[in-house]
């Protein structure tokens, strides 16, 4: 593993430095990518952001983005950008199978890898770390990055600033969540004071819906929505066709499940989305509920105590009824 001090020096030279984040990347992905990428480019390296797919169009406006290369759509460029690379940051993520097709391209890279990342057990693909579960995002610890362990707070300008506080409003659900401290708020009142705007940031991000989006929630919270009051547990399950039938995009069903965890007395909340090519699940839980277990035990997934993720290769009725089957075995926690 390399030490801080030499990771240091070796960016003190201009290198050919690749970014890189989990795939269908989310406010915290494309935040804490953007807002490395903005830092670098003003010490002179040469920067591009590769994503393993296409992501959310309320983030397209984020600084930097058309310096972003999407794998899928353009993967010659990618595998290009990747084998040239002397440095690769692979932020918001800690396995390299989080980044799908990219995977053996980034592993068998000479390139020095950079890991920043605040999700549980890192696979050790990494040469360098920067990585705590405590943190509210990863755009938190490119913050300290920059600040702290390259000691260049005078490097977060206003677009750093705004990729930053895009990652971290995005991952506290608006400074919501428990992980929101009071160092947090101290981050985020040095990035307003750097020239983030907050109240245009929170507009472009969450009052941006397009019709179809906002009538999709509207059908999901009146006709899918299912409430279990005897294990406390909420979810939405949507098929194929009815994504196809409201014209939903990448980042449409983001949020989703969280509506089913404002109701009173739910500690388990889960969206459940069939895909093209799997099912996929999102869980939200209260408390000390683990919601990860669920995901890593039965649903090839993981993630944080309270904001986890999985795939079925089953049908979207079969993972259902197997996520229900699983509560009994929860029941005393739930209850509780």
């Amino acid at each position: 593993m390399l030490d801080t001090a030499s990771l240091k020096d070796l960016l003190l030279q201009p290198q050919d430095v690749v970014i890189t984040t989990h795939h269908k990347p989310d406010g915290d992905a494309m935040g804490s990518s953007l807002g490395m990428y903005n830092y670098l480019v003003q010490k002179g390296h040469r920067v591009r952001v590769i994503t393993p797919t296409d992501y959310p169009d309320f983030l397209h406006w984020l600084p930097g983005n058309p310096e972003v290369t999407i794998y899928t759509q353009n993967p010659d460029l990618s595998k290009q950008l990747i084998a040239d690379a002397s440095i690769i940051f692979c932020l918001d993520f800690n396995a390299l199978s989080r980044i799908n097709d990219m995977d053996e391209l980034v592993r068998q890279s000479n390139a020095v890898k950079v890991m920043i990342d605040h999700h549980l057990e890192p696979e050790g693909f990494d040469d360098y770390r920067h990585w705590s579960i405590n943190a509210s995002a990863t755009a938190q610890l490119v913050y300290d990055f920059i600040t702290v362990l390259m000691d260049d707070r005078n490097l977060i300008n206003k677009d750093v600033a705004t990729c930053l506080y895009t990652g971290i409003m995005t991952d506290t659900g608006s400074f919501r969540f428990a992980t929101t401290t009071a160092q947090v708020h101290h981050i985020i009142a040095d990035l307003i004071n750097a020239g983030a705007e907050n109240w245009h940031i929170h507009q472009l991000v969450y009052d941006n819906f397009t019709e179809n989006r906002l009538r999709f929630l509207g059908y999901c919270l009146l006709n899918k929505l299912v409430v279990l009051p005897e294990f406390r547990t909420a979810f939405i399950s949507v098929s194929k066709q009815e994504l196809e039938q409201y014209q939903i995009k990448t980042g449409d069903t983001e949020g989703i499940v969280n509506y089913a965890l404002t109701i009173n007395g739910i500690r388990l909340a889960a969206f459940i989305v069939e895909r093209s090519d799997k099912v996929k699940l999102s869980l939200r839980s209260t408390g000390d509920f683990p919601a990860n277990e669920i995901c890593k035990k039965y649903f090839n997934g993981g993630g944080h105590r309270n904001a986890a993720g999985g795939t079925s290769e089953e049908s979207l009725e079969q993972t259902v009824n197997r996520f229900k089957s699983i509560l009994p075995d929860y029941k005393n926690l739930l209850i509780q």
